[in-house]
């Protein structure tokens, strides 16, 4: 049995930032490794699996467009609100406080192909029926089903999806012809490798603790005829 998946994925607009930018949002020409991992995870998530993203096809042209967007300065913690749960403090936000408007160059009219696997880590596998089958029904039902916990976006969350397909292969005549070729897309962000290798800190899965350090590892794709090869790329990345 195989365990990998083709999906395709429709949005309005994506933006995937690059780092270097310290102010304004810019994104990529296509999207993070990372980025789509995210919105994997955002159909399908335990401990027990991590995905790989192993191709990239950009079907539509890769067109920018510029927006204002309205941000908040300051992020609501997590401390805060069980402090009020338990009846002391507050956890109150004022947006008209703590609010700034940034411009920002984002996709638009974006469609992908995402082909990906998935593999077990083992982390908090207690189950007695945990199995790769298991995990490969799961996600092979939520996505023919549409389902999802957590609506999936494209890099930022304020840019979800329009469809999410599964398909049994990708259509590459669909690829438009500004797509075709060789195109060195530079050095892109591949991920973040956390200290913690996903395991909690304090080693307490009821009440984990995961730490916040990890370093950013980079790699250089070219987009060939309107396909990235991900996994071609995989053992050259940059830490």
């Amino acid at each position: 049995m195989s365990y990998g998946f083709k999906i395709i994925v429709t949005g309005d607009y994506a933006c995937f930032s690059r780092p270097e930018m310290k102010v304004e949002r810019v994104s990529y020409d296509v999207p993070t490794p990372s980025a789509l991992e995210g919105l994997i995870k955002s159909i399908y998530w335990k401990p027990a699996v991590r995905y790989q993203i192993n191709k990239i096809v950009v079907f539509n042209p890769i067109e920018f467009t510029n927006i204002r967007r309205n941000e908040v300065k300051d992020k609501l913690l997590l401390s805060s609100v069980k402090q009020q749960m338990k009846g002391g403090g507050s956890a109150e936000m004022y947006t008209s406080e703590i609010r700034s408007q940034r411009a920002a160059m984002v996709l638009k009219n974006v469609k992908y192909g995402i082909e990906f696997t998935f593999e077990r880590t083992y982390l908090k596998s207690d189950h007695p029926d945990e199995s790769d089958e298991k995990h490969y029904n799961i996600m092979l039902r939520r996505l023919r089903n549409g389902q999802h916990f957590r609506l999936p976006c494209l890099g930022c969350c304020e840019f979800a999806i329009k469809s999410i397909e599964l398909v049994d292969d990708f259509d590459l005549t669909q690829i438009a012809p500004q797509n075709m070729g060789d195109k060195d897309l530079g050095f892109m962000l591949y991920g973040m490798k956390f200290e913690d290798g996903g395991k909690p800190v304090n080693n307490d899965w009821n009440d984990p603790k995961f730490s916040d350090k990890a370093d950013a590892v980079f790699y250089r794709p070219h987009m060939i005829d309107g396909v990235i090869d991900v996994a071609k790329y995989r053992e050259e990345i940059k830490c």
